[in-house]
């Protein structure tokens, strides 16, 4: 399968070209706005709008940011991530209290919720906004963003369905929700989420389980640039979470390097090769 050298805003959905496409809208929410939108006009979107809020201690984060970029077939909202140290006592600190979901519907991690409010009702008034003739709508990010792009597809589909997003693809996304929103959220938005993991990324084990869970559906890339579905237990998933310490977040090990956005985009471009 060749590797796409355009963003194809016809696609629909799922297919691993789309996916890459979609990875490297994420990777471009860490550049500045310069770059993100000289980009999205090579990509031929013609609108970049961009969302930021700064936070002050003593949230873990300093701001959150995303932009969306539309065109005539296609609109996307990409979320940034952060480095996995910076958040590394969030995710882990298990006394950190819930957050109601979208619809009064579960629950979900406290920090992602704040981070993602800062920002959301810009976000869905933008897709509102370029929303004129029908575009399909997509929701994208690495890490953290992974988790604030998750969300913001849970909100618009169980809030305010006519703006539910056609698709919704994370990468090395944690554990955002509780298992009452996980399960109305695969129901709301079936076959339009697709979560990738790379190798032995670290965080997608974040925050612990039970309280957390994930949504469906799984793509775990393996070493060899493997694409395997819904692996489960087999592709050694559930030993990754143990020794959830500072060694675990080591930029040496190999947790926080399968983590590393530009690793999942060489991953999948194996994967295409």
């Amino acid at each position: 399968m060749p590797v796409p050298t355009t963003f194809d805003q016809s696609a629909t959905g799922y297919s691993l070209p789309l996916a890459l496409n979609l990875a490297r809208a994420a990777e471009l929410a860490y550049q500045d706005e310069a770059t993100i939108e000289a980009r999205a006009r090579d990509w031929g979107f013609d609108t970049v709008r961009h969302h930021r809020t700064a936070f002050t201690p003593p949230f873990p984060l300093e701001d959150t940011q995303a932009y969306t970029m539309g065109g005539d077939r296609m609109i996307v909202t990409a979320f940034r991530g952060t480095e996995p140290a910076r958040i590394r006592d969030w995710l882990t600190d298990g006394t950190t209290p819930p957050w109601p979901g979208p619809a009064r519907t579960g629950f979900v991690h406290y920090g992602f919720a704040e981070a993602l409010e800062s920002v959301f009702p810009d976000v869905a008034r933008t897709i509102d906004d370029l929303r004129t003739d029908g575009q399909s709508v997509w929701f994208t990010g690495h890490s953290l963003g992974g988790a604030l792009a998750m969300l913001s597809a849970a909100r618009l589909g169980l809030e305010d369905p006519r703006l539910r997003a056609d698709g919704v693809h994370t990468f090395g996304q944690p554990r955002t929700c509780d298992r009452l929103l996980a399960a109305a959220y695969d129901k709301a938005l079936k076959g339009r989420t697709h979560r990738f993991v790379h190798d032995n990324d670290i965080v997608p084990e974040l925050p612990p389980e039970p309280a957390f869970t994930h949504v469906a559906t799984l793509h775990h890339i393996d070493s060899a640039g493997r694409v395997r579905e819904n692996p489960g237990l087999a592709a050694g998933l559930a030993g990754r979470a143990k020794g959830l310490g500072a060694a675990a977040f080591s930029p040496d090990g190999e947790g926080i390097r399968d983590h590393l956005m530009r690793n999942y985009l060489a991953a999948l471009e194996k994967a295409l090769a």
